[in-house]
C-alpha cells in the first residue's frame, strides 16, 4: 500500500483559530470565508495573508467590488499584523470592478488566470465574491457554477491556496461554492440588548478534524482573536484515598471542620450574603498557600486590582506578594465577556506564576460581566470552565452571592452546587438582639467532615472561628431557639 500524502498546514496568524481548524489551513485548499457585513471577513483574510506571504510564497488579493485598494489598505494598516514591507513585493492587489461591470464573470475569470500565470502566487484571495456574483451583468457567457469550478480547477493546479470572501448566510448553502469549497469558515455577529457578540464556526474543513460549535471572536488593534469553546470535562475519575494532600485555608477552625483542609485538586465554593466574609476567606486561602510555597492567582470581577488591594485587610502584604511574582491579581470585567475568554485568561495567569491555588471572586460578578447571549448557558459554561481549571492542577476556590432565604435551604445561586466538590455555606442569624455570622460545611465530596454550625467573626486577621453551636436550633431557617427553653432569643 502506498504512503499517505502529507498535507502541509498553514498558520492563520489568528490566535486560537488554528486550534479550532484542527491544526491550521491545508495548503492548496479552496476555502470560503463567509459572514455578514462587519463580521471581520476582510480582516481575517488580511491576517491570514500577512501571516503567510513571503518572497517564496507570494500572495494575490483580488478585489472585485466595493472600496478601492487604497481605501481598504488605509484602514487595514491600522492593525498590528499589517506589514507594509511586504507590499508590493510579496503581496499584490488587483482591482477588477471595471471588468465585471463591462464584461461579466468570464472576463473576470480571464483576468485572474492571466495575473496568476504572470506572477505565480501561492495565496489567492477574492473579495467580495458574493458581490461579484450579484453584480455580474446577465449577458451570456459562463454561469456561476462554471466560474467557481473553473477558478477552483485552475488555482488548485497551480498549487495556490485560495480564499473566496463573501456575505453568505445559512440560506445560501445550496450555492455551488459550498460544494466545491474544501473549507468553510463562517463568521457571525449578533446584537442583544446593548451587546455585540462575534463568533466563528468552522462549517467544513476537509481532511482534518476541527473543534465543533461556535467560538468567541474578538477584534482589537491586533486583529482577530479566537477563544476556542471549552470542551466537556473528562469523565470523573475515582478520588485517591483519604491520605490525599490537604490545602490549608489559613483559617484554623475551618481546616478542622474540613478534616485537615481542602483536598488538593478540589473545587470549593463559598456562598453567602453580602458582607459575610467570602472575599476575606478566599484571600486567606491564597495567602496561606503562598506562605507554604504555592503561588496563587486571584481573579476579581467586582473591583479593580488596586481597589481590591486597597480595601484588603492585609493590603501591604498582598502588594508585596504581587511585586515578588508570587501572586497575580487578574481583573476580568470588560464588556461582553465570554466564559471561553475568561478561561484562557485564567489559564495564562496560572502558567505565568506557576500557581497551585486559584480564587475567583466572584461567580456573581462573572455572570454580570458576560454578554447577555453567554448568560443563557451560564451553568453549562461554568461546568466546562471548572473542569478545565482542575485539569491545570490547581485547587480552586470560588465565591458566590446568595440572597438570604428562610423559606428554603439553598446551597448556591442558579443551582450550580453540583459543579464543585465542596461547599462552605455562610449565613446570618439574630441572636439575643445581635447579628451573628455562622457557617457550615454543606458538602465535602468523598470525605467525612464536621457538619455542625459554627459562629465566626471577621477580625484584624480575617475570619476567626468560634465554637460549634449546639445550644440553638432553627438557625438555618431564620428562627433561632435556645435548646434549653425553646423560646425565641
Amino acid at each position: 500500500m502506498s504512503e499517505r500524502v502529507q498535507i502541509n498546514r498553514l498558520p492563520t496568524g489568528v490566535p486560537g483559530l488554528d486550534d479550532v481548524l484542527g491544526g491550521g489551513l491545508p495548503e492548496f485548499s479552496f476555502n470560503l470565508i463567509a459572514g455578514p457585513p462587519g463580521g471581520g471577513k476582510t480582516t481575517l483574510a488580511h491576517q491570514i495573508m500577512f501571516a503567510n506571504a513571503s518572497p517564496e510564497r507570494p500572495a494575490l488579493f483580488v478585489m472585485i467590488c466595493g472600496e478601492p485598494p487604497l481605501k481598504m489598505l488605509r484602514y487595514q494598516q491600522q492593525f498590528s499584523f499589517f506589514d507594509p514591507s511586504l507590499i508590493p513585493g510579496s503581496i499584490r492587489f488587483l482591482h477588477l470592478g471595471a471588468e465585471l461591470v463591462a464584461d461579466g464573470l468570464e472576463k473576470v475569470l480571464e483576468s485572474i488566470i492571466r495575473e496568476v500565470e504572470a506572477t505565480g502566487p501561492r495565496l489567492v484571495f477574492v473579495d467580495s465574491f458574493r458581490a461579484m456574483t450579484r453584480r455580474a451583468p446577465e449577458q451570456g457567457g459562463i454561469n456561476l457554477q462554471q466560474f467557481v469550478e473553473s477558478l477552483s480547477l485552475h488555482l488548485t493546479s497551480w498549487e495556490a491556496t485560495t480564499f473566496l470572501v463573501g456575505e453568505y448566510d445559512q440560506d445560501d448553502e445550496r450555492n455551488p461554492i459550498f460544494t466545491v469549497a474544501d473549507g468553510i469558515v463562517r463568521l457571525l455577529q449578533t446584537a442583544e440588548r446593548n451587546s455585540i457578540v462575534r463568533k466563528v464556526q468552522v462549517v467544513k474543513m476537509r481532511g482534518q478534524g476541527q473543534i465543533p460549535g461556535l467560538h468567541t471572536l474578538k477584534i482589537s488593534d491586533s486583529g482577530l482573536r479566537v477563544y476556542p469553546r471549552l470542551p466537556n470535562p473528562d469523565p470523573p475519575h475515582p478520588r485517591p484515598a483519604p491520605t490525599l494532600e490537604r490545602k490549608g485555608t489559613g483559617i484554623a477552625g475551618l481546616d478542622e471542620m474540613l478534616g485537615g483542609g481542602i483536598p488538593a485538586g478540589y473545587s470549593v465554593m463559598i456562598v453567602g450574603p453580602s458582607g459575610s466574609g467570602k472575599t476575606v476567606a478566599a484571600t486567606q486561602f491564597i495567602r496561606e498557600g503562598i506562605e507554604r510555597g504555592e503561588p496563587g492567582v486571584i481573579a476579581v470581577f467586582e473591583k479593580r486590582p488596586d481597589e481590591y488591594l486597597s480595601t484588603a485587610r492585609d493590603a501591604g502584604l498582598l502588594e508585596r506578594l504581587v511585586a515578588e511574582g508570587k501572586l497575580e491579581m487578574l481583573y476580568l470585567r470588560p464588556l461582553d465577556l465570554s466564559v471561553d475568554e475568561t478561561m484562557e485568561e485564567l489559564a495564562a495567569a496560572v502558567k505565568r506564576v506557576g500557581a497551585k491555588r486559584l480564587a475567583i471572586d466572584s461567580l456573581s460578578g462573572l455572570e454580570l460581566a458576560l454578554a447577555p447571549s453567554f448568560r443563557a448557558d451560564f451553568r453549562e459554561s461554568l461546568y466546562r470552565m471548572v473542569g478545565a481549571l482542575l485539569r491545570l492542577g490547581v485547587t480552586v476556590m470560588m465565591t458566590a452571592e446568595l440572597v438570604e432565604s428562610y423559606t428554603e435551604l439553598r446551597l448556591s445561586p442558579h443551582g450550580i452546587s453540583f459543579l464543585t466538590d465542596a461547599i462552605i455555606l455562610q449565613r446570618y442569624a439574630e441572636i439575643r438582639g445581635q447579628l451573628r455570622r455562622f457557617l457550615v460545611i454543606a458538602k465535602m465530596r468523598g470525605f467525612a467532615h464536621d457538619t455542625r454550625l459554627r459562629f465566626y467573626e471577621i477580625g484584624p486577621n480575617g475570619l476567626e472561628m468560634g465554637e460549634a453551636t449546639t445550644e440553638y436550633q432553627g438557625l438555618l431557617v431564620g428562627d433561632p431557639r435556645h435548646v434549653g427553653d425553646m423560646e425565641p432569643r
